[in-house]
């Protein structure tokens, strides 16, 4: 690689004298002369053709290229605000494409109508106050447009979540996904903490928090269809990122700085296997942060369910503190007659000191 790039600067720096030379030569063969006989250039023609050309040929390279990559686009959104931000591309795309067309078209088209010609007298415009504000308004009028229309869609994305929104906090590890929801109870996610993190307990829920006590974790993710979804994202060792390319979601995931996006998906699993007409298609959650040997593989499963198919499926969920139940140790006295309900009554019996503390609780759940 070091020869091929000492090579080309050798031959552009042979170019370079060719063209400063010959620019040396053209202007001594035009001073103290109003007008020069001399013939015109051979290369002046073919140079305002070669722009003709390079215009055809490049558009059409261009629309190809357009047609060609399309299928390595992103995917068809299935988000509320998917719908909007790809809304939003494509019209400024549009934008900017038509101006990239009409300048450039003008560009080459003057170099070849315009080009040196014997007879042609220039015209010069020292000052022109109507085409420069032409070339001033209606460009920051357009900006201003898509810069107003955009900001409010920004806007809308980064609101705060909707007080119905489904809770489920998503943390990144090497090399996975922890994910955990704010159970069927409360619907509110419990606290934790770091310091209580063990090899069963992988996120450190806190059971000192009663609203951890129906927290349930998964290994796969499911949302429901046109629910209001808040995650909230943490990382565990270094930089990951939270992606759903379908949803549009893409958020990082900082060691110490939770994050957080909601969203509100649009097509369920089975609609969208129906219309990309694979019956094997599943949504993926995907790491975009490269961290780490494993990071290729760090995915999850995300189904998106109807609305009643979602509830059947959390009912069918058990709570961490009821598939571990060791973990009521770890409540608080005073909290743990809340916390037996969810032990299951074959779970084997705690310390004699946790029945005495709540004598009431563990007849009725004899019962």
């Amino acid at each position: 690689m070091t020869y091929i790039i000492g090579l080309l600067s050798v031959v552009f720096l042979a170019l370079a004298i060719m063209i400063v030379n010959k620019s040396i030569a053209l202007s001594k063969g035009i001073q103290g002369k109003e007008d020069s006989d001399s013939p015109v250039d051979g290369a002046n023609n073919s140079n305002a053709v070669g722009f003709l050309v390079f215009m055809v040929v490049g558009s059409i390279a261009a629309a190809w290229s357009f047609f060609h990559s399309k299928p390595d686009f992103l995917p068809v959104a299935a988000s509320e605000h998917g719908l909007k931000t790809d809304q939003m591309f494509w019209i400024s795309m549009g934008v900017i494409t038509f101006a990239f067309f009409v300048t450039n078209v003008v560009l080459f088209v003057f170099a070849f109508r315009y080009r040196y010609k014997k007879d042609n007298v220039a015209t010069f415009y020292p000052v022109n106050h109507k085409l420069e504000l032409i070339w001033t308004v209606i460009p920051a009028i357009v900006m201003a447009v898509l810069v107003f229309t955009g900001l409010r869609v920004w806007r809308d994305i980064t609101a705060q979540a909707p007080e119905n929104s489904v809770v489920i906090e998503v943390t990144g590890h090497q090399f996975g996904w922890y994910v955990r929801y704010a159970g069927n109870d409360d619907a509110k996610l419990g606290n934790n903490n770091f310091k209580l993190i063990d090899d069963t307990n992988s996120i450190g829920i806190d059971f000192a928090d009663e609203n951890s006590f129906d927290d349930f974790t998964a290994t796969e993710i499911h949302i429901p269809k046109g629910v209001p979804v808040l995650l909230k994202i943490k990382a565990q060792d270094v930089l990951h990122s939270v992606y759903l390319p379908y949803q549009r979601v893409k958020m990082d995931a900082v060691p110490g700085m939770p994050t957080k996006f909601w969203f509100v998906a649009n097509k369920s699993t089975e609609e969208m296997r129906a219309e990309l007409g694979k019956n094997d298609f599943n949504y993926k959650l995907n790491c975009t942060e490269i961290c780490g040997r494993g990071h290729f593989g760090m995915a999850i499963t995300v189904f998106v369910d109807e609305p009643e198919d979602y509830k059947a499926w959390c009912l069918q969920q058990k709570p961490f503190l009821a598939q571990n139940p060791d973990y009521l140790a770890k409540v608080p006295e005073k909290l743990k007659a809340k916390a037996q309900k969810y032990i299951p009554a074959e779970a084997p019996a705690e310390a004699d000191s946790t029945q005495a503390a709540a004598p009431e609780a563990a007849v009725t759940m004899a019962q």
